[in-house]
Formats: structure tokens, C-alpha cells, sequence
């Protein structure tokens, strides 16, 4: 599970959208592009941006939930919370998902 997160934060842009989400929890695509377009001036295509969501789902930082006809993006932080505690608190149990 580590593996992915490191995977998933080690490009700008799937950074840039954890940013975005942090600052308003549970956007759509078509919200997070124009965020990412207006903020970042990174003009990606819709499906790019899924792509970097997908990988950012399979990590365990992002959940997507449907509501009707739009489907809404979540920070999940739980994963970047193992990994500190997996260093800066050694000696708390590791715990597995």
C-alpha cells in the first residue's frame, strides 16, 4: 500500500489535485479541471485528470462516491497518516489496511 502512495505523490499534478481537495473536499472532475486550469494553469484533458484520480483512488487518497449524475472526489488522508506513523511514531503498531 505504500508503494502506491509513493507512486501517487511523486507526480506534480496528483499533488496539485490532493491540494485542491484539501482546500474543498468533494469535487467532481469538471471541478477539479477548472480548478487546476484557473489556479495551476495546467489545461489538462478531462481524461488525464481521471487518469491521475484512478491512481490516486488505487493509493487510498481518494475516495469517489456517485450522487445522481455527478460523482464527487474525497480526500482520504488515513493513508499519509500510516506513513507517519510508521516513522515518526516507531513504536505505535503498523497497521495494515
Amino acid at each position: 500500500m505504500s508503494e502506491d502512495v509513493f507512486k501517487a505523490l511523486a507526480d506534480p499534478t496528483r499533488r496539485r489535485i490532493l491540494d485542491e481537495l484539501v482546500e474543498r473536499d468533494g469535487q467532481t472532475l469538471f471541478e477539479i479541471c477548472a480548478r487546476l486550469l484557473n489556479k495551476h494553469g495546467l489545461g489538462l484533458s478531462r481524461q488525464a485528470v481521471s487518469q491521475h484520480l484512478a491512481v490516486l483512488e488505487t493509493a487510498g487518497l481518494v475516495h469517489s462516491r456517485r450522487e445522481g449524475r455527478y460523482k464527487f472526489h474525497d480526500l482520504n488522508t488515513e493513508p499519509l497518516e500510516l506513513i507517519v506513523t510508521r516513522w515518526l511514531r516507531p513504536q505505535a503498531p503498523e497497521r495494515t489496511p
